[in-house]
């Protein structure tokens, strides 16, 4: 018989997984959901004779010494690193690694995860997407430990290990502004993201605080790509275009120049550009790019360490910790005065 899911029981109720998920713990109240979306939730649980989590969490008893790796995209460099980085860290440990992609889609993470309880895996690391916490922190007290990287939720009991994403955009942003930009546009990625959300928050902050608020001006939805060309086509049509662009990820800063080029315009006699994410083939593009450097080395290293502790029941409480990105000077940023 297939197992029942919490994303089933979110589907045949017609409703997202966050408001099935609140409902079916309880807390329906608590976050003002209706008395009428309640009573739907409750009823396809029913029907469909779902078992929550929590029943299973005694079927574990042995470690198996393999632990579960769950990213957005594999496709993006950034976190195919991430992933490398996690495997080597574990594998120092005796331990193997399940990865998963997600593909951003909260439906997908919580297959994923629900295949790795099957698998009996000892410890969870997750760069998660969606907004609601609350199944993973049930995971996390009652099953198996679970540790963010990368992104993380802003209220939960989660442990993470971050980037400090807001005060990376606010130098970033600072950088342009020194040299002498104003008109200043941001490239953003998944609004759901809160690496994504501290960032356009650090550029806003920063432009607010030169007095360039009538400057201040956001697109993009995705950390592709494809996400950041279609942004910068949109931006650079008609004129009066940014003198500086500000891409939220490496991913987006290739859509952007892709689309820089094809608008006939140089960088950065006629635009600046400058990116978070660092890849080493940054150095040897023409102009070599000026990029927010993220640590994500010690960011997996970290992670890996904290899940150990808490699945050697060393850690009890949450960690929470933010790791400060630098910035590479390049040349992709011009004076302008």
């Amino acid at each position: 018989m297939e197992k029942v899911t919490l994303s089933k029981i979110a589907e045949s109720a017609g409703v997202s997984i966050g408001t099935a998920s609140r409902v079916l713990s309880g807390k329906a109240e608590k976050y003002r959901i209706s008395k009428e979306t309640a009573v739907k939730v409750r009823a396809a649980a029913r029907e469909l004779s779902y078992k929550p989590l929590h029943i299973e969490a005694n079927i574990k008893t042995d470690k198996v010494n393999l632990i579960g790796l769950v990213i957005p995209s594999l496709k993006n460099q950034y976190f195919a690193e991430m992933a490398s980085v996690v495997i080597t860290e574990a594998g120092k440990l005796g331990y193997s690694v399940i990865v998963f992609d997600s593909m951003e889609d909260e439906k997908v993470l919580f297959k994923a995860v629900s295949t790795l309880l099957e698998k009996k895996v000892d410890g969870m690391i997750i760069a998660p997407c969606g907004d609601d916490p609350m199944w993973l922190e049930q995971i996390d007290a009652t099953l198996v430990p679970v540790v963010l990287i990368d992104r993380f939720y802003e209220d939960t009991t989660l442990s993470y290990v971050t980037t400090d994403n807001f005060s990376g955009a606010v130098k970033a942003v600072n950088y342009l502004i020194k040299n002498g930009h104003k008109n200043i546009a941001c490239i953003a990625g998944v609004p759901s993201s809160m690496p994504n959300q501290e960032r356009v928050a650090g550029y806003k902050k920063a432009m607010c605080d030169a007095g360039l608020e009538e400057y201040i001006n956001v697109s993009g939805d995705d950390f592709t790509i494809r996400g950041g060309y279609l942004a910068t086509k949109l931006l650079l049509q008609g004129p009066g275009h940014p003198t500086a662009l500000f891409a939220l990820a490496g991913m987006i800063m290739l859509g952007s120049l892709k689309a820089i080029r094809e608008a006939d315009l140089r960088v950065p006699e006629d635009i600046s550009i400058i990116s978070f994410d660092n890849y080493f083939y940054m150095d040897f593009m023409e102009p070599s790019l000026v990029r927010m450097d993220q640590p994500y080395v010690d960011i997996c290293s970290l992670a890996v360490k904290i899940l150990f502790e808490k699945m050697e029941k060393k850690r009890m409480s949450a960690t929470r910790i933010r790791l400060s990105p630098n910035l590479i000077e390049g040349k992709s940023v011009a004076l302008r005065k």
